[in-house]
Formats: structure tokens, sequence, C-alpha cells
């Protein structure tokens, strides 16, 4: 099974695999996570596997491995349950990988949850049943680790204060000073009163988990003082070579939050609402990756004549890609919003739709030796729940929408 990418200025839909799908026995496959490792040209997707849609149904995480071939179709492998990714009597949930390229070490994190217990029933109770886990692979994936608990270890005390958390969902980030930073939330209990948290006192806030020594030890950061839950992170860096670790976090008050950290995810500054990036009521989780800012825009010729042969951003080396439902009401009509000035809170363009029709969650992976892009979603006619599907495109497919901002970036 492959797919090629889509042609650029198409404007038709990427063309779509289906990695994941439905059974007739109920059976789900959710939360998708994708990575791809540039040394060996191969993607890996991974998934939850439900016996049904919901939460506290999740069983064992899912992979399929991807060859990239020289024609940019991508040969896909059958499916396989992670067999050590999990604890006894726990269920497993929220795939979060990360490569690390000093010692060439695939990291997995994840989290286990005791039994069936529901997530909503520890934010009312205050009382966590999730475990930090990860499994390592020194073969690209092809085999992993035994699953090691970190829970104590990077947590610590400050389990106490939260209710529970997660990692991700999505994709961790490895910046350029060689620091490992897996995104992660926690539902921060403020004030108990008898051993329980205060009614509507408890809310999620997003942070790091971060590795300064290559993934030997792992550290938390500092929540984002304002409500935030599922996040990703992506390094930007300015015209000067300087580092800036941007969030991007599912929000419930109609549009996404972001924040940047000035010290590798230590702690993030001034978290704001992204005007641009509108949420559906409950909101939903979605994707962000950086990739360097090109020196020229291909096929965008009004542009360039005004701004000489190059359109390089003003204040940055690092250009955003962000995947989201782009409905106000519903999961539906997945969108690609491309930021060209990313260390400014209004820099993103309008979307460009790669699938219409109900969508979900997703997580964005990218090629550099390409210059493309390629993304893992839920999706479907009738339901986001269907299938998680793989699709490519590149920066000209994401360009041209017609429906580009009417500002200059010269």
């Amino acid at each position: 099974m492959g797919n090629t990418p889509s042609k650029s200025g198409s404007g038709e839909e990427p063309v779509k695999t289906t990695l994941f799908e439905k059974e007739p026995n109920g059976i789900t496959y959710r939360i998708p996570a994708l990575i791809y490792l540039r040394h060996s040209h191969t993607f890996l997707a991974f998934a939850e596997k439900r016996s049904s849609p919901c939460d506290h149904k999740a069983k064992v995480l899912v992979m399929r491995r991807g060859m990239l071939k020289d024609d940019g179709s991508v040969q896909w492998s059958s499916s396989q349950e992670l067999s050590t990714a999990c604890l006894p009597n726990h269920r497993t949930m929220n795939p979060c990988p990360v490569y690390e390229k000093n010692s060439k070490t695939l990291f997995l994190f994840f989290i286990c949850i005791w039994g069936n217990t529901t997530e909503n029933k520890q934010i009312l109770t205050g009382k966590n049943k999730a475990r930090l886990c990860c499994v390592c692979s020194s073969d690209d994936g092809q085999t992993w680790s035994q699953a090691r608990d970190l829970t104590e270890s990077v947590i610590g005390e400050s389990i106490h204060k939260w209710a529970t958390f997660a990692v991700g969902p999505g994709h961790g980030v490895q910046l350029e000073n060689g620091r490992l930073i897996i995104p992660a939330y926690a539902y921060y209990v403020p004030y108990r009163c008898c051993s329980y948290p205060i009614p509507f006192t408890v809310y999620p806030r997003a942070l790091s988990i971060y590795s300064k020594d290559f993934g030997q030890t792992w550290h938390i950061g500092k929540m984002l003082r304002k409500k935030s839950c599922e996040c990703e992170m992506a390094e930007i860096i300015d015209h000067e070579g300087r580092s800036h670790l941007y969030c991007n976090a599912r929000n419930t008050r109609g549009h996404r939050c972001e924040a940047l950290s000035e010290n590798s995810g230590v702690y993030f500054d001034k978290p704001h609402i992204a005007p641009e990036l509108v949420e559906p009521h409950s909101g939903c989780q979605g994707s962000v990756i950086g990739f360097p800012a090109p020196e020229f825009v291909p096929n965008d010729d009004a542009e360039s004549k005004a701004c000489g042969t190059s359109l390089l951003s003003p204040d940055t080396q690092t250009w955003l890609l962000f995947i989201h439902p782009t409905n106000k009401s519903s999961r539906r009509d997945m969108g690609v919003y491309l930021n060209r000035s990313p260390l400014h809170s209004s820099g993103w363009d309008k979307p460009r739709i790669i699938h219409t029709g109900p969508s979900g969650y997703s997580d964005l992976a990218y090629n550099g030796d390409k210059d493309q892009f390629s993304c893992l979603m839920e999706c479907g006619k009738e339901s986001e729940l269907e299938q998680i599907a793989f699709m490519s495109f590149n920066l000209n497919d994401v360009m041209q929408t017609g429906n580009k901002k009417d500002k200059k970036i010269c």
C-alpha cells in the first residue's frame, strides 16, 4: 500500500491513504502520532486501539511503518501492537514520539491509566490515576524496550497537585541545542476541601517535559498561566539565530492558546489567544511544526515582484505550519494554516482545506530532503472516527489557497 503526494497547484485535496480503519466489531483507532526519521527515510505512524470510541475503552498502542520511495510514494507495513508499551492493569494512551539524533534513540512517550478510570472521575475526585511512561528504540522502531514508569522521577511531589495529566498527543521535538521536548498538560488542583477539589477550580494547563542530557533524565517545566490543554510545540529560530519554543494548545473559548518560551521550555511567557485559529465549542487537538523559511516562495509571482526576488520572513529563519479542523461549530474541514511571521501574534494565513467533512485529531511531520509535509489525521464521510489517514503535500500546495492575506511581508 502506498500513496503519492498531490500535484502542486492542482487545487484538489491531497490523496489519502487509510492506515487505521474502524472495524465492524466496534474496534476504533484514535489519537494519531507521526514521526519522520530522515536518516532512514521512514515514517512511523502511531494510534490508540480501542474496543469502542470512548476514551476509557483504549487498550494498546499500534504502529505502522512507512518506507519513502524515490518516486515519493510510501510503502506501508501491516499494523502491529506495541506489546511493551504498557503497564499491568492499565490502558495505554496518547502516543508522543521524539527522535534524539546524538544517540540515535527513538523515544515514545505515553500515559498509562488505571483500569477504566475516566478523566472526568479524576478531575472530580482530584485523584490521579495516570502514569508517565516511555519505551525506547535504537533501530528506528523495529524493536522496543520494556516500558519505564517515569512518574516519580520526573513529576515527583507535583503529582499530588494534579488531578490527572497527559502528554501530547502528537510528536515531540529536539531543539538545536540538543534539548528534547515532550508537550504535556495537567489538570492542576489549586484548592481542596476534605481532600476533594473545590468544584469548578480545576482546569488544564500546558507545560513541557524536557531533557537536557539527550534523554537520560527528564524534568517538568512550569505550567502556562492560562487555560490550555492538549498541545504541541515547535522551535522558532529568529534572524539572529536565537531559539524560541512555541506552544500551541487546545482551548474551549473558541480560539487556540499560544505562548513562547525563551528558555527552552522551562516556562512560557504571556500566553494569549490566537484570533485566526478557531476552535469548535469543546475544542480539538491540533498539530504544529516548524520548518526553514524558504529563500523565495514558488509560484507567488505577484508578491515576488513587489518584494524583489526574495520572500524571506522578516523576523525569523523559521515558518510554522498548523493543522486543525476549521469549522467553528464542529470537528469538520481539516485545514492547514501557514505562519510566515511566527513571533507575531497575527501571523497566520487563512487555511487550505485538505479534507472536507468530519475531521478530528492530527499530527504533522516534515521531510527536509524533499521540502515536503505529511500528516496523519482522523477523518471520514459521516464521522471523524471512521479512519486515520495519511497524506503528503508541499508548501506550494498550502500557499495556493486563493485566500492569502492582503498584507505584504517584505
